[in-house]
């Protein structure tokens, strides 16, 4: 991306070694068009259309609620929509093959859960499932794609740890290894900075932004912190009550009028002094009252 970044010296690496330039995988598109998605009887997206910027990064933002997480699942195809349709490649995504999607897309939810016991390498290994069958088992790709992903996240040395023992934000590295092995053109991410300090949040968001880069990867991810929002996407989806609001560049998404109505918040939107993408002041109670004496 042609947008400054903090000089930060980041624990994740796309590689400590020297490797041959790899060349970008080919691009997939993903699009919905009049979605609905709910659950049971409640409905929460509504008549939804979004195209999602191929070899871009997505971020959706909205108040708690809104649809943000029923929507990245309704693109994944882990939520059947009530009406219309999600498109990969222009092929409606529930009449696809479980496999075929998931070796296209992969998706980190929220609040992942584990069987107990399992260790870090075998989380990540599982990313590999949709690659085997019962003529093609385990394979040298495989290891290679299983290691790769665990010096990426620098959970190298822990590979051997079980899930349940570690901090939480190492399991939330070890669930990102596991959508990294899977090796896909398409991230969707729901809340990857979870558990994470802010240290790790900018570490793990460099990582993916580098990924975006280098492989030429489509992320698509919900994040809450709004000043990192506009740091790190390319695009923007604001979302308020199942349906989309705005869409386009931070620059054009993130205005005072937007947080009002999405947010409910009072604010002010000023320059990142560092990276030159809007940054959100938000004006509460105290600040009002400050300026009232």
């Amino acid at each position: 991306m042609n947008r400054s970044k903090n000089n930060i010296s980041s624990s994740f690496s796309v590689s400590s070694s020297p490797r041959p330039p790899v060349s970008p995988s080919p691009s997939h598109r993903l699009e919905a068009k009049q979605l609905t998605l709910g659950y049971d009887s409640t409905t929460i997206v509504r008549n939804l259309n979004l195209g999602i910027p191929t070899g871009k990064t997505t971020v959706l933002v909205g108040a708690n609620g809104c649809g943000k997480s029923t929507l990245l699942r309704g693109l994944a195809k882990l939520l059947k929509p009530k009406s219309g349709n999600v498109y990969l490649d222009g092929k409606d995504i529930s009449k696809l093959k479980a496999k075929t999607v998931a070796r296209k897309l992969g998706m980190l939810p929220q609040s992942p859960t584990a069987p107990e016991g399992l260790t870090v390498k075998d989380l990540v290994a599982m990313g590999r499932y949709p690659y085997q069958s019962w003529i093609q088992q385990w394979s040298k790709e495989d290891e290679l794609k299983v290691a790769e992903a665990l010096e990426i996240t620098t959970m190298t040395e822990l590979a051997d740890r079980a899930l349940d023992s570690l901090s939480g934000g190492q399991r939330q590295r070890a669930w990102i290894a596991m959508v990294l092995a899977q090796d896909t053109d398409i991230l969707l991410l729901d809340e990857p900075t979870t558990f994470l300090d802010l240290s790790h949040q900018v570490e793990l968001l460099d990582l993916l932004d580098e990924l975006q880069e280098t492989k030429q990867k489509t992320i698509v991810m919900i994040l809450h912190d709004l000043n990192l929002s506009c740091r790190y996407a390319d695009y923007l989806v604001a979302v308020q009550q199942g349906k989309v609001y705005a869409t386009g560049t931070p620059e054009q998404v993130m205005t005072e009028e937007t947080v009002r109505d999405v947010f409910n918040l009072e604010c002010r939107i000023v320059s990142d002094p560092l990276a030159n993408t809007p940054m959100c002041i938000p004006i509460g109670r105290k600040v009002t009252k400050r300026q009232e004496d």
